[in-house]
């Protein structure tokens, strides 16, 4: 599966983003799908996750009622709602996707085998 993240830009803290990640192929709904995100001269860190059905979600303690991940299957698309944003979420922003079949909401990066290119995400404040 191929994956295409969109939506970063520049925004004022307090401020949303909504990010997508369109996938290619027909088999969308056979991967969960996470975002994560890697800050200037940090290591790359989870950031949410979503099952196939949509149904479970898991997030980093870091956002959780800011954030809101949710997918359209029908539109082989993930999505990251970004809320009450604030300058240390400022990062570039990843979509990845790993089979349901091999795990069901992993946080961690090397269990994802498909990654979508960044797309930057800057909270001014």
């Amino acid at each position: 599966v191929q994956l295409q993240a969109s939506g970063g830009g520049l925004v004022q803290a307090g401020g949303s983003l909504r990010l997508s990640c369109a996938a290619s192929g027909r088999t969308f709904s056979s991967y969960v799908m996470g975002w994560f995100h890697q800050a200037p001269w940090k290591e790359r860190e989870f950031v949410a996750a979503i099952s196939w059905s949509g149904s479970s979600t898991t997030y980093v303690d870091s956002v959780k009622g800011r954030f809101t991940i949710s997918r359209d299957n029908a539109k082989n698309t993930v999505y990251l709602q970004m809320n009450s944003l604030k300058p240390e979420d400022t990062a570039v922003y990843s979509c990845a996707a790993v089979s349901r079949y091999h795990y069901a909401l992993p946080a961690e990066d090397y269990k994802y085998d498909y990654w979508g290119q960044g797309t930057l995400v800057t909270v001014s404040s």
